[in-house]
C-alpha cells in the first residue's frame, strides 16, 4: 500500500490545515485550476504557510489580487508580514511571486536557474514580473538554490523544469508521510494523471518532471501533495483524492444598486465541459 492514504486522517480542518510531525501547515488560498474565457489570466494560485519552530513560511506568496487576502488570513493566524521568515517561490511568475514584496526581512528561496533565467526574459511579453524580478536578485535575503539543497529545516527543493526553467518542487519530510509542494511543475489533478500539462516550453520535459513528482508523493503511505493550481491530494488505491471542498466564485454587480449583487460560482456542477479545441 505504499503511497496511499491508508485510512489516515490527513487534514485537521477541510483540506486546510495540516499536522506533519513538528510542522503545522495552513493551505491559506487554495489554487484554482481554470483560466478565464475572455478576460485573461485568473491567476488564482496556491499560498501554503508552514510553522515549525520558531520559523515561518509561505511556499508561494500570489500576486496583487490575492494581497490584501493574504495579508488577513496572516492576521486571522496572529501573524503579521514581518513575523514571515522564509519566502519559498516554486517560480518567478506573477501569480506566484510578486508579492515578494510584502516580506522585505524573509530569507526568500528561488532556484538560481529560475533567477537567471527570470531577469532575461523579454519585458512585456511573459508572466515573469520584470521590474519585481530586477529587484529582486539584488534583493539582501535573496538565497538563489541548488537542486537538492535544504531549503528550510526539513524542506528540500528539486528542480522540476518544464512550466519554467527553474521551477521548483519542494518536499517537505514529515516523519512518517510528506508534503510535495508542486508549483506548476503540476499545476492541477489533470495534469497529474496525463502527464500532460498546459503551459509549458518542453512537454517531455514537463512529463518527466511529473513523473519525478509522482516519484516523491509515493515514497510514503499518507503523503500529501498540494499543487500549484488545485486542492491538496491524497491517493487512495492509486488515485488522486481531493482533500477539502473547492471554493470558487466571482461577484459582480449588474443592476442599479451596489446592494444588488449576483454570485457566480465556479464549481464543475455549474459549468460545461469541452475538449481543449473548443
Amino acid at each position: 500500500m505504499s503511497g496511499e492514504a491508508g485510512g489516515k486522517a490527513v487534514s485537521k480542518s477541510g483540506g486546510k490545515q495540516f499536522q506533519l510531525g513538528d510542522y503545522r501547515i495552513d493551505i491559506i488560498i487554495h489554487g484554482f485550476p481554470g483560466k478565464s474565457v475572455c478576460h485573461g489570466s485568473l491567476g488564482f494560485s496556491t499560498i501554503a504557510l508552514i510553522r515549525h519552530g520558531e520559523r515561518v513560511a509561505l511556499v508561494d506568496v500570489g500576486s496583487f489580487g490575492q494581497r490584501s487576502l493574504l495579508i488577513s488570513e496572516l492576521a486571522k493566524r496572529g501573524l503579521a508580514p514581518g513575523d514571515v521568515t522564509d519566502i519559498l517561490l516554486t517560480h518567478s511568475h506573477y501569480d506566484h511571486s510578486l508579492n515578494w514584496t510584502l516580506f522585505k526581512d524573509a530569507n526568500i528561496v528561488i532556484s538560481s536557474t529560475e533567477m537567471a533565467w527570470s531577469v532575461n526574459e523579454p519585458w512585456g511579453e511573459t508572466p515573469v514580473p520584470e521590474l519585481y524580478v530586477k529587484a529582486l536578485e539584488q534583493w539582501p535575503t535573496l538565497r538563489a538554490v541548488e537542486d537538492g539543497d535544504e531549503v528550510f529545516p526539513g524542506i528540500t527543493a528539486h528542480l522540476a523544469p518544464g512550466h519554467t526553467p527553474g521551477s521548483l518542487v519542494f518536499v517537505l519530510r514529515g516523519g512518517d508521510r510528506d508534503m510535495v509542494f508542486t508549483g506548476d511543475a503540476c499545476k492541477n489533478r489533470a495534469e497529474l494523471l496525463s502527464r500532460g500539462t498546459d503551459m509549458t516550453y518542453d512537454a517531455a520535459v514537463s512529463q518527466a518532471s511529473i513523473e519525478a513528482i509522482w516519484h516523491h508523493w509515493r515514497r510514503l503511505p499518507g503523503s500529501i501533495l498540494v499543487p500549484g493550481h488545485d486542492l491538496p491530494m491524497v491517493l487512495e488505491q492509486g488515485a488522486p483524492r481531493h482533500l477539502g471542498q473547492r471554493e470558487a466564485a466571482i461577484r459582480a454587480w449588474y443592476g442599479e444598486d451596489l446592494n444588488e449583487i449576483t454570485v457566480f460560482s465556479l464549481l464543475p456542477e455549474n459549468g460545461e465541459t469541452a475538449s481543449a479545441a473548443g
